[in-house]
């Protein structure tokens, strides 16, 4: 698959990276942004507001006409965050004509419970042998100054994978394939709620022993869901579970870390959300992930604090002695 076109929904950071990094290797590219006033501006200025010193590449189309930014991709690749996938897909449904499609959004969404490859394929109807998640440790700010990376691309079909691994591969992005999407996807999802618990961490003014315990065990939590859920337990050890999980807890690009780390600081979460003008995926994966510890009966101590701490103004400190202060146990991995 040469001279591919991708038609890309959503002009976040990964959105935007990755249509320039597809642009840059020789496909087709169209990006769907949904207010048009901004899409235009994309359009003419080639800048993005979150992107210091990125520019769309000459060739590469931003548009808020659906129809036309879909109307050349040979492949739809899903890049809005994860709660409003439903509502893009819908109105995008109908344009799709049973192309492949490939997912960048991180999340569970609410209420349903469904993880994104199950909302999409629901709406659009795509066969899950043409669908992947692509997922991994892969901040957009350092694709964009092309920093060796590394991500895994995951379908129920390790062939489609495969396709999907040459199109994405280049000398500094790296994809591997796998076929355990439970995995991939759990993985990429539950981590921004261990990383709002690490900022969070870092908030109190705490060290590397808190936080390298808080992943270590965060990782275990993760991995009690996945299991339950039907994941191989190896994914978790890979670049969708551990690798994922550490480069969201630690880095500064992290939106998660960041919403954790003013909630640390003392900061109130109406206000702290107010001023950033990405959105934080581990506030809505919080409350999915408790009613999925819930319905698949598995301990999760640390998303659960978590969540206590967003939605029931625990304080922090308060969370963190409850957490140290359990009943002591074996160390059982998951």
């Amino acid at each position: 698959m040469t001279g591919t076109c991708f038609s890309i929904l959503g002009t976040g950071s990964w959105g935007s990276v990755m249509g320039s990094h597809l642009r840059m290797a020789g496909h087709g590219v169209a990006c769907w942004h949904f207010i048009e006033s901004e899409a235009r501006e994309f359009q003419e200025t080639r800048q993005h507001p979150f992107l210091e010193g990125f520019s769309f590449p000459p060739g590469l189309l931003v548009t808020s006409d659906l129809t036309s930014a879909l109307a050349q991709g040979d492949i739809i690749i899903v890049a809005v965050p994860s709660q409003v996938v439903r509502e893009v897909m819908q109105q995008a449904a109908g344009l799709l004509n049973n192309r492949p499609i490939l997912n960048l959004a991180k999340g569970i969404e609410q209420g349903t419970l469904l993880r994104m490859s199950q909302v999409i394929i629901e709406i659009t109807g795509c066969r899950p042998n043409r669908f992947a998640t692509v997922s991994g440790p892969s901040h957009a700010e350092e694709v964009m100054l092309q920093c060796p990376t590394t991500i895994v691309a995951a379908s129920e079909s390790l062939d489609f994978a495969r396709e999907v691994q040459k199109q994405l591969s280049s000398k500094y992005l790296r994809v591997y394939a796998s076929n355990d999407i439970i995995g991939v996807e759990l993985g990429g999802s539950v981590k921004n709620v261990i990383a709002i618990a690490a900022g969070i961490c870092a908030g109190l003014g705490l060290g590397d022993n808190t936080i390298a315990a808080l992943i270590t065990r965060g990782l275990a939590e993760i991995t009690r869901l996945g299991v339950a859920m039907g994941a191989d337990i190896r994914t978790f050890a890979g670049l969708g579970g551990i690798g994922d999980l550490v480069v969201t807890a630690y880095s500064q690009h992290s939106r998660n870390r960041k919403l954790g780390y003013e909630i640390g600081q003392g900061g109130r979460i109406r206000d702290i959300l107010a001023d950033m003008e990405m959105v934080a995926e581990g506030l809505f994966t919080a409350k999915s992930v408790v009613d999925l510890a819930e319905k698949y009966q598995v301990v999760m101590p640390i998303c659960h604090e978590v969540y206590h701490v967003l939605f029931e103004d625990k304080d922090p400190r308060r969370a963190l002695t409850d957490l140290m202060t359990r009943d002591l146990r074996d160390e059982t991995l998951p």
